[in-house]
């Protein structure tokens, strides 16, 4: 069972999951109804695990090699219980978004696509961190979708659409700054990431500061402040010295912070400090476990 835990990088789910919290606020009021929520997080779960199953399964060469302690390569996990595992998992997901609704399934089904393509062969190639990124939008979108009170087009404008595409750059950077964690990286590629992940934080505080209100979002701007100062400085860091161990821990944060964006918009958008903590909690299960199970 650990040994699945560690295949799962269980951990991460959290971070899709405060995705869906943020999504469906913006296109619903509060989180009712509650099944129709509960069956988008379950899809976004079940997509996420199941891409993180099948990003081992098709890495399990180069793991062998870089990684052999890795639950496939180890021998803790046949390929066979993988694949089923990563089916089941993905099956469940797209089921989940079928019984909400169908502009869900829609997206659900755009997921499986980028992820498939990204973990079987646009990783190895310079799209891989946009197929990433794509991943990630695809995911604030899926919790975004069938709302009873808007225009279907309406799922495609702003708010949610500039959520979605500020944290599809931010996670663009973060993988291209993941690319090469397990060995000595390069500086220039760290940076280039490093830009790419301010940028899309970038286009979050614009939304924030553009949105028609009677306040400025001063709280939320600067829980989003906040975290950015923390990654950047440890990122710096690593763009200095680009070695693994150093690298390492940037991304894990960078994985973290995503939470804490989600609790700052949600927070923006709903003023309900009550549900915004509940999201910034799910930071909490995130990091106990990533004590034990590598979230990277």
């Amino acid at each position: 069972m650990y040994a699945i835990l560690q295949l799962l990088r269980l951990p991460t789910v959290f971070t899709a999951m405060a995705d869906i919290f943020l999504g469906y606020v913006l296109t619903h009021r509060g989180l009712d109804p509650w099944p129709q929520f509960v069956g988008l997080l379950a899809a976004s779960c079940g997509l996420y695990l199941a891409g993180m199953v099948f990003n081992d399964i098709f890495d399990r060469v180069q793991d062998a090699a870089e990684r052999p302690n890795r639950p496939i390569p180890s021998g803790r996990v046949s390929l066979q219980t993988a694949i089923l595992l990563g089916v089941g998992l993905m099956t469940a997901g797209v089921a989940s978004a079928a019984m909400v609704g169908p502009s869900s399934l829609q997206i659900a089904a755009l997921l499986v696509v980028a992820i498939l393509g990204y973990d079987s062969f646009l990783k190895r190639t310079p799209a891989g961190p946009l197929a990433m990124g794509a991943c990630r939008f695809l995911n604030v979108m899926l919790g975004a979708s069938e709302f009873p009170w808007l225009a279907s087009t309406m799922m495609w404008a702003r708010p949610q659409i500039a959520c979605a595409i500020g944290l599809g750059i931010y996670i663009v950077g973060v993988t291209l700054f993941a690319k090469t964690e397990a060995r000595q990286s390069n500086r220039g590629i760290l940076a280039a990431a490093l830009v790419l992940m301010n940028a899309g934080l970038g286009v979050l505080v614009w939304l924030l500061l553009t949105w028609p209100a009677e306040m400025r979002p001063a709280i939320p701007l600067a829980m989003i402040a906040f975290a950015a100062f923390t990654v950047n400085r440890h990122a710096i860091r690593a763009v200095m010295n680009p070695a693994p161990e150093h690298v390492q821990p940037v991304i894990k944060l960078a994985l973290l912070s995503l939470i804490m964006f989600d609790a700052a918009l949600v927070l923006w958008h709903t003023g309900d400090a009550i549900l915004a903590l509940a999201v910034a909690l799910l930071v909490v299960p995130a990091l106990s476990l990533s004590r034990w199970i590598r979230m990277t």
